[in-house]
């Protein structure tokens, strides 16, 4: 059974091994140890049989935003479902803390969809434009694609 819980500082060298595995593939971008190490306190894990298998962060970027970042999910867990756990445990934090909207940039976006997630431009995200995505080696040419997850609106649906 897995089970999604905040990561420990002792969890680096296996985050790091999981995001290097598709960097190295090019299906995501490059963490350095040093920074999972300063962030481990936005990261969560999937464990089975107490191995990580899956890993995601939520970073708040401002009062009502927060960024799922760094998600990589095992090969051999591919379609189980523990990549959506990750996502849902983020999405849980966020929501918990007053976050409205929380946003992905991301290779997989029909991933993110079926999580709830609409595409979106990246552009309507300054806070990550102009911070982050200036110094990233890939600015000029980035292939991630946005997509978003409005909380507020969801907390104002009317129950089925």
């Amino acid at each position: 059974m897995v089970c999604v819980e905040p990561a420990l500082l002792s969890d680096t060298d296996a985050i790091y091994a999981l995001i290097d595995h598709w960097a190295q593939r090019g299906e995501m971008l490059e963490r350095p140890h040093g920074y999972i190490r300063e962030a481990i306190g936005d990261f969560k894990v999937a464990r089975e049989d107490g191995e990580i298998v899956a890993c995601g962060s939520l970073h708040v970027m401002g009062s009502d935003l927060a960024e799922i970042r760094a998600l990589a999910v095992r090969e051999d867990q591919h379609g189980k479902g523990v990549g959506a756990a990750v996502v849902e445990a983020c999405v849980e934090e966020g929501r918990g803390n007053g976050i409205e909207r929380v946003f992905a940039l991301t290779y997989q976006p029909g991933f993110f969809e079926r999580q709830g997630f609409v595409l979106a431009n990246v552009m309507d995200f300054p806070e990550k434009v102009w911070t982050e995505c200036l110094r990233c080696p890939f600015v000029t040419n980035c292939r991630e694609i946005a997509v978003v997850r409005d909380l507020g609106l969801e907390a104002e649906a009317p129950a089925s």
